[in-house]
């Protein structure tokens, strides 16, 4: 109707013109009108509020598996779990919204790949973890006569037991792990034994030695509670006198063989602290010390804890 009325081609042109660029601009208005109206939605979307870290980046048999799960949310006030075959491992929480779970690797176990279940926030993730193999050297020990086929007591294996299986939900350590007595490293984690000449199947070293003299200090190489001492009189024939402490959150360390004990059961104590000292009572063939540790239950190489901050 505009263009009708105009009183000369070159207005009609004109004014037609503008009509034109109008409703270019109408449509351009409203297509930014539809994105923007669609943009607080695509924003409030919620991100993925389950975020997951494993170190060691290039795990090998014998090292501990550390999953770091960071949550938005806890669903029913429940902390997140992580799973690898048939066990599943408790994730506590280390700080706000961060929760962390062990997933140990042991000797007998087949490297390759595997996967990591992690489960919070009504959230499933799964990850595949490379476990790279390890040679483990192979050594013969001729236990002395009275030592030579030395059967653990009932009472022994289950105070042992009930002690690598705790699970304190509170984190004691900080910092690397110190290493327990001055003498020189006599045996490494994961060695495979002849014991007076029979492989033992199944068997793998669960710790490390050291050569220290008889009744050099033995100290905690980490704070904890003491949660187990056991004497060569209350039957534990193959630890010997033993030691053991719960540092928390599925970490436990073990001090086999020692001619003396300075510490009682509940006590807590700082790294550092004489909690003993080196001998050779229970299954073994001279003095030394054996330290284990284990995690959730699994006998763990404590060298990396020695060399890295696990917080």
């Amino acid at each position: 109707m505009i263009i009708e009325n105009s009183p000369s081609s070159s207005n009609k042109k004109l004014v037609g013109f503008d009509i034109k660029t109008l409703t270019a601009n109408r449509h351009a208005i409203n297509l930014l009108k539809g994105i923007f109206a669609v943009l607080p939605i695509a924003l409030a979307l919620p991100v993925d509020a389950l975020q997951v870290k494993v170190t060691p980046t290039n795990p090998k048999l014998g090292d501990t598996l550390s999953v770091e799960i960071h949550l938005d949310n806890r669903e029913n006030g429940t902390n997140p779990t992580v799973a690898s075959g048939k066990n599943t491992y408790p994730a506590f929480e280390i700080a706000p919204n961060q929760y962390r779970a062990f997933v140990p690797t042991t000797p007998l176990e087949k490297a390759g790949t595997r996967t990591l279940r992690v489960a919070g926030d009504a959230q499933v993730q799964n990850l595949a973890v490379n476990v790279v193999n390890r040679k483990f050297p192979i050594q013969n020990i001729t236990l002395p006569p009275g030592k030579a086929g030395l059967d653990a007591t009932e009472y022994e294996l289950k105070r042992v037991a009930a002690f690598k299986a705790l699970q304190t939900p509170q984190k004691y350590w900080n910092g690397v792990f110190l290493k327990p007595n001055a003498g020189r490293m006599s045996t490494n984690y994961g060695v495979r034994r002849y014991y007076n000449g029979r492989f033992a199947k199944d068997y793998y070293h669960r710790g490390l030695d050291y050569a220290g003299g008889a009744g050099s200090p033995v100290i905690a190489p980490a704070a904890g509670r003491v949660a187990l001492v056991g004497r060569v009189s209350q039957g534990f024939r193959v630890h010997g006198n033993v030691v053991g402490i719960d540092h928390g959150q599925g970490v436990t360390s073990i001090f086999m063989h020692l001619s003396r004990i300075n510490v009682k059961e509940g006590d807590f104590v700082k790294a550092g602290q004489l909690i003993g000292a080196v001998g050779s009572t229970g299954a073994a063939t001279g003095p030394h010390l054996h330290w284990g540790l284990y995690v959730n239950g699994q006998s763990v190489d404590p060298t990396p804890w020695r060399t890295k901050v696990v917080n």
